[in-house]
């Protein structure tokens, strides 16, 4: 298996503001610094890959090719920013399906790296919320949660601990960065 390190993003309020149960393109906004970041992300040679939960599909509040061209959406504002994501995985199902791609268990991550051939615990997961940083756990990967504000590091769960938090993608990007520059013992 190649050896790729990539880094796992949650889309809302990680990547772009959050709208509840968001499905019009128009209204895709990037949050300010995402931009930023992932070019630097992108530039340190990591893959960058969208893992996002959407029960709005199981609900019936929006289809699949709503869903699609909110990510067409992603990818042009994204794209404009030079920067180019290697996957967008989608879990469409609802809390109550239990089925494996549901973050925070590891089925989205295993569809990309069947695909895009990355060892998953030398991965990075960044998300606001506390499945993101469950996902990052269960794979054996270094998380890193963005918060939204002051109160929202307040607000995860006692067993919720992330390796960083930081306030932003570029904040998140320079973590990883000295990450990546620690001398590993072997």
């Amino acid at each position: 298996m190649t050896h790729r390190r990539c880094v796992f993003l949650d889309r809302d309020g990680t990547i772009i503001v959050e709208k509840n149960y968001l499905s019009e393109p128009q209204q895709v906004e990037l949050l300010p610094n995402a931009a930023a970041g992932m070019r630097k992300m992108q530039a340190m040679g990591l893959g960058l890959i969208v893992v996002t939960n959407q029960s709005g599909i199981a609900r019936g509040y929006f289809t699949e090719q709503q869903l699609a061209a909110v990510h067409n959406r992603l990818s042009a504002l994204l794209e404009a920013e030079g920067i180019v994501v290697d996957g967008i995985y989608v879990c469409p199902h609802g809390p109550a399906d239990n089925c494996n791609c549901r973050k925070p268990r590891t089925g989205l991550v295993e569809q990309a790296a069947r695909k895009l051939r990355f060892v998953s615990a030398d991965c990075f997961v960044i998300g606001d919320k506390p499945s993101d940083i469950d996902l990052g756990r269960n794979l054996g990967a270094t998380t890193v949660f963005i918060r939204a504000d002051d109160a929202s590091h307040a607000r995860l769960p006692g067993l919720c601990e992330p390796d960083f938090i930081a306030d932003d993608l570029m904040t998140a990007a320079r973590r990883i960065e000295q990450v990546l520059l620690m001398p590993h013992l072997d």
